[in-house]
């Protein structure tokens, strides 16, 4: 399971602005403002942003200054890989350090979308007594108990965090994992597609 909420992408005029910087060329920028506060991009900038893109990281400079944020649900098993990408990328999650205990434990709070019946009834074992730890650490605040729900706790356990890219780093992470083999990287990928220009500017279909 994956959720992608609360899509956020900023600075796309300044970032076609500066890639006219080279050639002093900001007299041909044709793009504007659509009644709903969209940067659309006009033939003349569209036809310059598609041609740096295809020119190479080198030329496309000015992707790297589209920027994105996004609040994004995943299971920590996705995460995991997700951290890969330390550069152009940057994360702040909710705790489980800190808030682990601060709501019942429920099957919800678990990717379970993909498991057989009978480990998903297992799972729900595994959930019951967690939550059990979890009142008898608020009731007595016993450290041995807080270390039970973190050691205990499943990697298909959600968490939440507000991400934030750019352009150039959705190019890397779209061209290699858009055939793996998670679900949620397939998801992730098809968000990417939804995002302005990301057909011509980040996955480079004509």
């Amino acid at each position: 399971m994956i959720l992608l909420e609360r899509t956020s992408v900023m600075n796309m005029e300044n970032a076609i602005r500066g890639a006219r910087n080279p050639m002093n060329s900001w007299n041909r920028m044709d793009s504007f403002y659509d009644g709903s506060g969209n940067y659309i991009l006009g033939p003349n900038d569209l036809d310059l942003a598609k041609r740096l893109r295809k020119a190479g990281s080198d030329h496309r400079k000015f992707i790297r200054q589209i920027f994105v944020s996004v609040d994004i649900t995943a299971p920590m098993y996705w995460w995991k890989e997700y951290d890969t990408y330390k550069v152009g990328t940057v994360a702040n999650s909710t705790s489980t350090m800190h808030k682990i205990h601060s709501k019942p434990f429920s099957m919800d709070d678990f990717s379970h979308d993909h498991m057989t019946e009978g480990t998903a009834a297992f799972l729900q074992t595994v959930v019951e007594e967690l939550e059990k730890i979890r009142l008898r650490y608020i009731e007595n605040k016993n450290k041995e108990d807080w270390y039970d729900m973190i050691q205990l706790l499943p990697s298909s356990y959600n968490q939440m965090r507000t991400c934030s890219f750019n352009y150039e780093t959705l190019i890397n992470i779209y061209h290699a994992r858009m055939n793996h083999k998670l679900t949620e990287w397939h998801e992730f990928c098809d968000w990417i597609k939804t995002l302005p220009y990301a057909r011509e500017l980040i996955i480079a279909e004509e």
